[in-house]
């Protein structure tokens, strides 16, 4: 899971990182939202925590642009000092998913995050998950393709499982690393252009399958639906 702390306070942007990364989430911080905003054209997080005021634009103004400009923004935690019930109201209704005045618990922002993570994803998995022809066994961690299994290694499985669960879903290449190899660090995007181009191969990833692996240029990739009858 990927978060993303936006906050012009070292003071409170330091420690909460420190908090989400030791319960295993993978955090980046900015001091600004426009440093977010840019970010985000570049890549994929689950949940962004953001406090209003900040110089250059502000955590709503960065709220709002997602909203209005992205494919699929993230979960939105406001994390602010106001604590005004109009200022919450209307954060939640220009698109966060939940509202906390600061200095908040880290165990309670911890579990917000959570649960706003778990919001933006599917429930969790049955041993078998379909999607058209293909059959992914989350059990034996194997594939089958219209009844004919499909041989993949273990980060092709895994790589390819994160692009069904995310259909439609633009995902930057440091998002996909730190899924399927737990992270970016040390680990070349050739090394994902090569899976990404086995699974192509080995699932027929093509238009007459439904489904296709596109590039997103500068960004990463994205696993389209395919209506062959609208063709």
């Amino acid at each position: 899971m990927r978060i993303a702390i936006v906050d012009d306070e070292p003071s409170i942007s330091g420690p909460m990182a420190q908090a989400l990364s030791s319960a295993g989430m993978a955090c980046e911080t900015f001091p600004d939202g426009g440093a977010a905003r840019r970010a985000l054209q570049r890549e994929t997080f689950d949940v962004m925590l953001v406090d209003w005021n900040m110089p250059g634009m502000s955590g709503i103004e960065l709220v709002s642009w997602a909203m209005e400009s992205m494919e699929a923004p993230p979960g939105f935690i406001m994390l602010t000092g106001r604590s005004d019930p109009d200022d919450i109201v209307h954060a939640l209704e220009t698109g966060a998913s939940d509202y906390i005045v600061k200095p908040g618990e880290p165990a309670v922002v911890i579990a917000r995050v959570k649960a706003v993570a778990r919001r933006g994803q599917p429930p969790v998995p049955e041993r078998q998950e379909s999607f058209g022809p293909f059959l992914f066994d989350n059990l034996d961690r194997t594939v089958s393709v219209s009844g004919e299994a499909v041989k993949l290694t273990a980060k092709e499985f895994e790589l390819a499982l994160a692009f069904f669960k995310n259909l439609n879903r633009p995902l930057s290449r440091q998002y996909l690393l730190s899924e399927v190899w737990g992270s970016s660090e040390g680990v070349e995007t050739r090394t994902l252009d090569m899976h990404v181009s086995r699974i192509r191969s080995k699932l027929g990833l093509r238009p007459e399958q439904g489904f296709v692996i596109q590039s997103v240029f500068g960004f990463g990739y994205r696993l389209e639906t395919f209506d062959t009858a609208e063709d």
